[in-house]
């Protein structure tokens, strides 16, 4: 079952099979009806009250309201009532609900909400008293920038949408609330801006946000698995953050964002493969600094896939490239290595993967501690033992630090796990394997899209307009984000490319 909450509406509309519940004739029953619903659950409050000589009951769930709330919204103005008084003036809370279905009060006990019954009346009311525990707005950990923004998103929904708003004060910024999960009923969110949006994108969106139909959507993690094109495709095909004026950036360039309750990711779409590579700072510095460090992740990301690979091909097949004078260096350094150069590669990127997973899921302190001693204690020990080179340690030690600087955690999990491919056409042909390979990688990346939108665009375009702000970072005044990203074909493969760069000539 899924809700759509219009922008003209301030209740979720259902879409599908109506499920509603009368309410019964007497308060009893109808308690009795909300606990049976709740199985007999002991965080299930009920409180008698008196209005104008009438009984009724206000029912909570315990573990989710703030008691200050409802002795602040409705019993301290219940003990001050006059006989004219009408109920819906009492209650001071502007998400006032009436309603005659049970199931739309079992939900809104669930969300937090208070529940009026009240004898002889036809509807009850909810109102809310949802208990506050959202941590503060932060720094996101993942996504640090030197000079900028400092705000993070948080796991309430709410909070990230004002963020939002308060950074795009334009009544063209539309925002369209679902729940997803017949069991967790998930709030989900979609943002964009309307005049810079494509049509036929949110109507895309839209319906596979529609078609996911599990009993528990918890994270937008999931969502991304049921809305991309490509789910076996090593590549992402959407972006992440946790940064508001990140998706800012990308909403005013013709972008969607999607965020769900519980999760202080924001999801982006459709993306590029350069776009995993900008970071705010190339817009907080200087011109020609943005470009060149935008420019250096890019590098890093090709170095971190073949220089492993470069490596096991030099060793193995073509040592004779290597220059003279470094020649009886690299010698001794591999002569008494007893393994070949692939399994050598192979056991220092699971050593240094080790060390990473493991740095991440210690607490700080330990994590650093484990990185750096395990990293200085191993690598001199097996250099030591004689296992590994220690040509082979710089190698891998300047992989990982070039992997570090890819700013899309998801990429760079790809470039790691696209590295062993590479290294075994390395390890069968040599230079021959690696070229191989990358054009294979080449190849995928040419036929796989985002939400129409060809993944390596505008590299396909040959018009130089479409380079701005992809490649290098361009100057601001001269960037033209709107319809960038406008959504135009919904062909697969090259034949979308083609139509790309036809489109484009005829511009």
């Amino acid at each position: 079952m899924f809700f759509i909450k219009h922008k003209n509406e301030s209740l979720y509309k259902k879409v599908g099979k109506s499920n509603t519940k009368s309410l019964l004739p007497t308060l009893e029953e109808n308690f009795k009806f909300i606990n049976n619903s709740f199985n007999d659950t002991q965080d299930l409050m009920m409180r008698e009250v008196i209005f104008h000589n009438d009984q009724g009951y206000l029912i909570y769930l315990e573990t989710m309201v703030d008691t200050e709330e409802i002795l602040e919204r409705f019993l301290k103005p219940l003990a001050k009532v006059d006989e004219d008084d009408d109920l819906i003036n009492i209650i001071t809370d502007v998400n006032l609900k009436e309603t005659s279905d049970l199931n739309e009060l079992i939900s809104s006990l669930l969300k937090g909400y208070s529940v009026l019954l009240v004898e002889g009346k036809n509807e009850a009311f909810s109102f809310q008293t949802k208990q506050k525990n959202d941590r503060s707005i932060e720094e996101p950990e993942t996504e640090k920038v030197v000079r900028g923004s400092h705000q993070g998103f948080v796991e309430n929904i709410d909070m990230n949408m004002n963020l939002i708003r308060q950074r795009i004060i334009n009544q063209n910024l539309v925002v369209k609330f679902y729940e997803l999960g017949s069991e967790s009923k998930t709030k989900v969110a979609i943002v964009y801006m309307n005049q810079k949006v494509d049509s036929k994108l949110i109507n895309e969106i839209e319906g596979k946000i529609l078609s996911i139909s599990n009993d528990d959507t918890f994270s937008t993690g999931q969502i991304e698995e049921y809305i991309e094109e490509y789910p076996l495709s090593p590549f992402p095909q959407i972006l992440y953050t946790e940064r508001p004026d990140q998706l800012e950036a990308h909403l005013m360039e013709g972008r969607v964002g999607i965020m769900s309750e519980g999760s202080p990711d924001a999801i982006i779409m459709p993306v590029t493969f350069y776009s995993f590579f900008q970071s705010p700072d190339d817009f907080n510095n200087r011109l020609y600094t943005g470009s060149i460090f935008r420019l250096l992740r890019l590098l890093s990301f090709w170095g971190t896939l073949i220089l492993p690979a470069l490596y096991i091909a030099v060793i193995s097949f073509h040592f004779e490239i290597i220059p003279y004078e470094m020649i009886t260096l690299v010698k001794s350094s591999i002569e008494n290595i007893p393994f070949h150069p692939f399994f050598e590669v192979l056991f220092m990127a699971i050593t240094i993967e080790l060390i990473r997973e493991s740095g991440m899921r210690l607490p700080s302190p330990i994590g650093e501690t484990i990185g750096i001693v395990g990293g200085l204690i191993i690598g001199d020990a097996v250099v030591s033992a004689g296992l590994i080179s220690n040509t082979m340690v710089i190698v891998i030690a300047l992989t990982a630090i070039m992997s570090f600087t890819i700013p899309s955690y998801e990429l760079s999990n790809t470039v790691r796990i696209l590295t062993l491919p590479v290294m075994i056409g390395a390890t069968i042909f040599g230079f021959v394997g690696i070229v191989a390979s990358i054009l294979f990688i080449i190849m995928h990346m040419c036929k796989i899209q985002s939400f129409g939108i060809p993944y390596i665009s505008p590299v396909i375009s040959p018009k130089f307009n479409y380079f701005k702000n992809a490649i290098i970072r361009f100057p601001a005044p001269l960037i033209n984000y709107h319809q960038q990203f406008k959504r135009k074909h919904k062909q697969g493969g090259m034949q979308s490319i083609r139509k790309w760069i036809m489109n484009a000539r005829t511009k």
